[in-house]
């Protein structure tokens, strides 16, 4: 281990050089990745040392085998995150003297249906979490509501109470400043399934799980007859559930939906029995999972295999590819025997601890069942990064029909690259133990494989394979930003966006948020459109380059009008499709739909999903995820204002508004607040220690007066509204102090203020953070913010949210 101590001003500036200047990649890594120690002091200086962390470690698992990659291999394979990046946990963990496992993703479970067992699975949840793994499980085996029991209970609650236990359980626990990561999913035909499906309709509430349905062709079958046939003769109860369904994934972009029968018999894994049966999935749905098995991540970036690229010379090397493909297998396959070193180190840890051994039975028997199903089936999730900009620098639009054919080409090499190296490791180092050629030979996915393809059949059935199952298209947040490309095989999200970051001085750019932090803005433009741009504009400076030229070199490259927003869903559905028949996992990836998309949109998006033979789906319409009010009546119902006496309370606020100062007022009544003033320092003498009084009304038939009255201080207002400067000061002043005299909720006015388009520093945003202060209510905007920064500048990437200021994501 790396003796060495660094300070953070030194690992920043050999970060930002690392990166060239990229200060959101710089803040990643130093802030997830970077070896440090208890005091988090930096033992590394750069991502060179984590680098050189990983190929020793590395190098060290290959070198058991008698056939093995050289150390120059190894390195140029993970170099400079350019063709293989393993994922994020193996780039924390590995090397990492901390009790933390390399694998991302989890699923558990046991089928009890008691509190016994619920109580279980609770534990081992945040078991795994605090060692940095996302997990997922089933409720399906939870009675309904209403059902007998034998408790005191006498019936039983259903599934909704146990949600919410399992998502506060998940807010509890915290990695470095990372969150748990929780999926859970439900079979369609549970009697709870229209609550489970509106369990979030409130956002406050469950806020800790992705949630997702499974949904069986039997289901989808009855969907696509209705489709078609009079409203009298479909079928009435599932159609009832997947209009629900449909409703609240416009709505509140949850539940996602996992297509149940296609996982499974696609799944080479779920050929070997009861034991190996899958039952639900990781945080981001992309790997389906028996219960204790787990997966460690890496991908390949496919942006990097491109020869001359945005020239007419471009081309994909497949020889190069293939390579890559070839050593990243093995370096997954490494990283195997070093996570059966890291749980082994985990549970002697546990076994030292000082609890007694009953408190501590629970957690050592969960990593024992997961060390388990790690060396049975030894299995890997490669998956790739990048696809939108390797298409970008051949000059081909991300989601057009033409473009279907070479993507289904390079996922087929992908995949049977990927299988012939798993079956010759097989040869070389023996196959996962479980392996049964009869239980496997007729699963469509590995018929696909060995199509046409005698000689690697030949060798499968011979030798069979090292891992049981070895592909995922995972999100790739945090990596895509290290790595400067796309993220998995989503689109690019934006070409450019703007990025807030602290700040300490004032300054003209600078402004505060509703927490009264002082934050800047700089533009971020996306690392492969500055390749592009300097292939072809050479001279062109990107760095003064407005607003308005960068929208115009936008449309003059292979970008325009292929970002995330911009592409028809259903090319990209069907472009899904076709990848996930070589891809033996499942596929993380979020449809953005504009705002303005329907309801019947989304449901032929969702139905197109699972014609196409896509394993599931998961859309954000834009905006859909704000706060949600829920009411107990559907009646309006409307209030008259209560008459404002002569006098009134008054808290008296000060804050900056685009670099002024000013006074806010706000008027209460019963301790509720009635009314709001806005006036600028300047025009009000009021001593800072004075934060209270009395603000009488005096009207006359010319002028209407107010009197501020505290502590036998006396401040006259002469006709309030003469003291605005701008009109829009005025009017939402008044719109303000109307909505709260006609009882109007202030966490309703709070919400509408921030939903409202314009600067975050504007007038009426101030007024609204002054409001908040009167709020009894959890923070109304915590699922549109970063858990991290408190930035919404979010992006949903990948099945994941991902923060664009700090780069934190809700997947880890």
């Amino acid at each position: 281990m790396n003796n060495s101590m660094y300070k953070k001003e030194e690992v920043k500036e050999k970060t930002l050089e690392y990166f060239n200047g990229d200060e959101l990649a710089t803040n990643v890594w130093m802030d997830k990745y970077a070896l440090k120690d208890k005091e988090d002091v930096f033992l590394e200086s750069s991502p060179i040392d984590m680098h050189h962390r990983l190929i020793k470690n590395l190098l060290k698992e290959e070198k058991k085998y008698k056939s093995s990659i050289s150390l120059k291999e190894i390195m140029n394979l993970l170099y400079n995150f350019k063709h293989f990046i393993p994922g994020g946990s193996s780039l924390f963990g590995i090397g990492n003297p901390v009790f933390s496992s390399l694998g991302n993703c989890f699923v558990i479970g046991n089928g009890a249906d008691s509190y016994g067992g619920i109580c279980t699975i609770d534990e081992e949840q945040v078991q795994i979490m605090k060692r940095r793994g996302g997990v997922g499980h089933d409720l399906s085996h939870i009675r309904p509501k209403g059902s007998p029991t034998s408790n005191a209970a006498k019936t039983s609650t259903g599934i909704i109470p146990f949600m919410e236990r399992f998502s506060n359980s998940t807010k509890e626990v915290a990695q470095d400043g990372r969150r748990g990561a929780l999926m859970l999913t439900l079979d369609v035909n549970h009697p709870d399934i229209e609550d489970f499906i509106t369990a979030k309709n409130d956002l406050t509430k469950i806020t800790g799980a992705n949630i997702s349905v499974k949904v069986d062709d039997d289901f989808m079958t009855d969907i696509a007859i209705a489709e078609g046939l009079p409203e009298s003769t479909k079928n009435t109860k599932n159609v009832k559930t997947w209009n629900k369904l449909i409703y609240q994934a416009w709505k509140t972009a949850e539940p996602g939906v996992l297509f149940w029968d296609k996982i499974i018999s696609e799944s080479p894994a779920d050929c070997y029995g009861d034991d190996w049966k899958s039952t639900s999935s990781n945080p981001c749905g992309e790997l389906i999972l028996c219960p204790y098995d787990s997966c460690r991540l890496g991908s390949l970036n496919l942006y990097s295999f491109v020869i001359n690229p945005f020239t007419d010379k471009a081309y994909f090397s497949f020889v190069l590819f293939k390579e890559k493909i070839k050593h990243a297998v093995r370096m997954m396959d490494d990283i195997i025997d070093l996570e059966e070193k890291k749980i082994k180190s985990i549970i002697d840890k546990i076994s030292k601890d000082p609890e007694d051994v009953l408190i501590k039975l629970t957690e050592i028997k969960l990593w024992y069942k997961i060390l388990n199903k790690l060396k049975e089936g030894r299995r890997t999730g490669l998956g790739v990064l990048g696809l939108a900009d390797m298409l970008a620098a051949l000059n081909v639009d991300y989601a057009m029909p033409e473009t279907e054919p070479f993507v289904e080409e390079v996922f087929k090499y992908l995949a049977r690259t990927t299988y012939k190296t798993s079956i010759e490791l097989a040869k070389e180092r023996g196959a996962f133990p479980i392996y049964d050629y009869k239980k496997e030979k007729d699963n469509p996915f590995i018929n696909r494989i060995m199509k046409d393809n005698p000689n690697l059949e030949a060798d499968y059935k011979k030798y069979g394979r090292r891992n049981i199952a070895s592909l995922t298209v995972a999100p790739t947040g945090t990596v895509s930003i290290m790595s400067q490309v796309s993220s998995g095989i989503e689109p690019v999200f934006d070409i450019f966006y703007t990025r807030r970051r602290k700040v300490t001085k004032e300054t003209d750019k600078s402004y505060f948020d509703e927490e009264g932090i002082l934050w800047e803005d700089s533009t971020v433009i996306h690392k492969p459109f500055k390749d592009w741009l300097k292939i072809k504009h050479e001279n062109v400076d990107i760095n003064i380059l407005s607003e308005d030229d960068l929208n115009k070199f936008i449309k003059e490259s292979p970008y325009c009008e292929n970002t995330a927003i911009e592409i028809n869903p259903l090319y990209k559905v069907a472009m899904q499709g076709i990848i996930q028949k070589y891809i033996d996992h499942s596929i993380s990836t979020t449809y953005n739909l504009p705002e303005k998309t329907t309801k019947e949109e989304v449901s032929a998006l969702y139905m197109a999903a699972w014609k196409t033979g896509c394993k599931g789906i998961t859309i954000y319409r834009e905006n859909s995820r704000q706060g949600i009010l829920v009411s107990n009546t559907s009646n309006f119902i409307p209030k008259d204002a209560t008459k404002r006496p002569s006098e009134i309370k008054c808290d008296i606020h000060r804050t900056t508004i685009k670099g002024e100062k000013w006074i806010i007022l706000i008027g209460l009544l019963n301790n509720h607040p009635y009314e709001v003033f806005g006036l600028k320092q300047e025009d009000i003498s009021i001593p800072n220690k004075i934060e209270n009084g009395i603000l009488r009304k005096n009207k006359t038939k010319t002028k209407t007066e107010y009197l501020l009255l505290s502590n036998d201080k006396e401040v006259l207002i002469e006709d309030i509204v003469s003291n605005f400067r701008r009109p829009s000061e005025e009017w939402s002043t008044r719109l303000i102090s109307g909505m709260l005299r006609h009882h109007a909720d202030p966490k309703f006015i709070y919400e509408q203020l921030y939903k409202a388009p314009g600067h975050i520093n504007d007038y009426a945003k101030c007024i609204a953070r002054t409001l908040k202060k009167y709020l009894d209510i959890v923070d109304v905007i915590s699922v549109s913010k970063c858990s991290n920064c408190n930035s919404k500048n979010l992006s949903h990437q990948d099945g994941c949210l991902i923060c664009l200021d700090c780069g934190n994501s809700s997947c880890g």
